[in-house]
């Protein structure tokens, strides 16, 4: 039977060191019942604790960081379908360079994937990633193309070689890079431990059937090495998601600690139609390391988009910071309106104010993500709560105009927003968005 948090606490030093990452031992002990946690985390841990949890403690899908600050998490998922809960680390996306490309197609390749940035509902997204696959058959090319797409990107590497001597070097060069060696087979798997371990870089295991991989993983988590990702070999986008399935079922349900690992896929179709299908396939269904065959900016996005729906924890609704956003160029005589920080809302309406051509200023209270009607019902979007927070954020001094347009499905918050801020005069806009561009056309255009 598992144990509770507060079973955990009890055998724990209890001196809330904080070096766990946690603030206190109970919410350290928290964090190993609900399997998010290992128990290494803790250095003052006592022999009887370790005796009693050990591997129990750790999550079912064990958490490897990349990138020398480690950023970059993959694994660490502890339910099968978001709804249960949420998920936690998203499929990471990466492009990937072959050793033997054109130079110049190389530096744009490497140039693209460095300045990708893409905003959506607030959060910027960019590439996280970069593979460099070896086919000259030189280390000392495939070593420099690895030391080059590091320096350039500064983004952790997924270094693909099936010369354990050329992983090798590429390895030295990135060091402390935090990077993926791919992949260690039964036969080079000795060999490339050794090297993941002294360069400071995660390993990806591969084998021709799931009963070797198993076994292979399994062995190299007896030794000790737990920065592993799965590679299985398949062969059909069915097999894939099979597999897929297969790894997160068992470590997840049947507790399998050989499968309680993240996985690396490369996609090796270059048709962009084809790669993108094999792409969504390892975002919806378990993928942890997903490297696309070349860098293309509306895939990407695509993908990212995808990404970002279905890691969105569904507990918590996706919001922006409380604020007053300058919507164009405004300044002391631009109108003013209000909307919630429910990110949806804030950048439909942001949106619409922006292609009227009119400058503004949008008030945005805390709402705690709730659209307009649900945070108005919760009580959380209120005259007296929009006029508090006029007045901290001190916008009454920004401003000349005394005008402020609130949601048409609100209108009845008006006459309490005009007793909270005494001379100003409160306009009931549009219930809907989309008619902001024509209501600011005929209520606020100067004549």
């Amino acid at each position: 039977m598992a144990m509770t948090g507060l079973q955990i606490q009890k055998l724990l030093p209890g001196t809330n060191c904080k070096e766990c990452g946690s603030n206190t031992c109970l919410a350290f002990a928290m964090k190993l019942a609900g399997k998010k946690a290992e128990l290494s985390a803790c250095p003052y841990a006592s022999e009887e604790i370790k005796r009693v949890l050990g591997a129990a403690s750790e999550p079912p899908v064990r958490v490897v960081e990349l990138g020398p600050e480690k950023k970059l998490k993959l694994g660490g998922e502890t339910v099968l379908y978001r709804h249960e809960k949420t998920f936690v680390h998203q499929t990471a996306l990466g492009v990937n360079l072959n050793d033997t490309d054109p130079a110049a197609d190389i530096d744009k390749a490497l140039a693209a994937v460095r300045d990708y940035s893409m905003i959506r509902v607030g959060e910027t997204l960019v590439v996280d990633v970069v593979a460099v696959t070896q086919k000259s058959g030189s280390a000392e090319t495939f070593a420099a193309l690895a030391k080059k797409a590091y320096e350039t990107t500064q983004k952790p590497l997924v270094l693909r070689s099936a010369d354990p001597k050329a992983l090798a070097a590429a390895a030295a060069a990135v060091k402390g890079s935090r990077s993926v060696l791919a992949a260690a087979t039964p036969e080079t798997a000795d060999e490339l431990v050794k090297v993941a371990m002294e360069n400071g870089h995660a390993l990806a295991v591969t084998a021709p059937d799931l009963d070797a991989l198993a076994a292979l993983a399994g062995k190299l988590r007896d030794a000790g090495f737990k920065d592993v990702l799965l590679q299985p070999q398949t062969f059909s986008a069915a097999e894939q998601f099979q597999v897929n399935s297969l790894l997160r079922t068992l470590a997840l349900k049947d507790n399998f600690r050989a499968f309680g690992a993240a996985s690396l896929r490369f996609v090796e179709d270059d048709d962009l139609l084809a790669s993108t299908a094999a792409a969504v396939n390892e975002i919806s269904k378990y993928g942890g390391l997903c490297i696309l065959p070349r860098f293309d900016a509306a895939q990407l996005a695509t993908l990212m988009t995808l990404r970002l729906n279905i890691y969105t924890d569904p507990q918590k609704p996706i919001q922006v910071e409380p604020k007053v956003y300058p919507i164009g160029e405004p300044n002391a005589n631009s109108p003013v309106f209000v909307t919630t920080n429910f990110s949806l809302t804030y950048f439909i309406v942001s949106g619409e104010i922006e292609n009227s051509g009119t400058s503004a200023w949008l008030v945005v209270p805390e709402c705690e993500g709730m659209s307009v009607l649900t945070a108005w019902a919760a009580g959380k979007f209120s005259g007296a709560s929009i006029a508090k927070f006029v007045k901290s954020v001190g916008l009454e001094d920004q401003v000349k105009t005394r005008e402020i347009v609130i949601p048409g499905y609100v209108a009845q918050i008006s006459g309490e927003l005009e007793e909270g801020l005494p001379g100003w005069k409160v306009l009931v806009g549009p219930q809907e968005a989309g008619d902001l561009e024509s209501f600011i056309k005929a209520r606020l255009t100067p004549a």
